[in-house]
């Protein structure tokens, strides 16, 4: 009878090792690795729709600005008409990341560095950018005044001495 008993005992303990390495496998998946609950950090975000068609978050209440005789017409710029409007209104800026300066490329993009000297590139607005006449006549000859689709690209005006990365 004894020999019953040690072959079961035997035959029962890879068993039980097996099942208890089963059983305690989730736990130890689910230790370490940090907090489940902290959201991992947003993407770099290249857009510069946020900064100039919202320039204050959504939970503060703009002011109505009412605009002058002179700007009542107000001209829609998109694509590379949009971009040259941006890098033309940062390119002298002080300031660093996606409200500093902005530089254009030799393959004709816009893009601004981040504090660490990182190129990130600009893309136009989906809904583009609204500019009173007076400013918007100087991009009339390019892709995406008023909603052209035909026109001068950002690469007829690059400089030959920039990096094209």
């Amino acid at each position: 009878m004894n020999t019953v008993h040690s072959q079961r005992k035997k035959a029962s303990f890879p068993a039980a090792i097996f099942l208890s390495a089963l059983l305690t496998l989730p736990v130890l998946s689910g230790c370490g690795g940090g907090s489940r609950t902290a959201a991992p950090p947003p993407p770099v975000e290249d857009s510069v729709t946020r900064t100039v068609n919202n320039p204050t978050p959504a939970n503060q209440p703009q002011t109505k600005k009412g605009l002058s005789t002179g700007q009542k017409v107000a001209i829609t710029l998109v694509g590379a008409a949009a971009l040259y409007y941006l890098y033309n209104r940062h390119k002298n800026s002080q300031k660093e990341g996606a409200q500093g300066k902005y530089y254009l490329s030799k393959n004709g993009r816009v893009y601004y560095r981040d504090e660490q000297g990182r190129p990130h590139w600009v893309t136009s607005p989906s809904g583009g950018i609204q500019v009173p006449e007076s400013e918007a006549q100087q991009y009339r000859d390019f892709q995406g005044y008023n909603g052209r689709t035909t026109g001068r690209s950002l690469s007829d005006v690059a400089p030959a001495n920039a990096p094209a990365f």
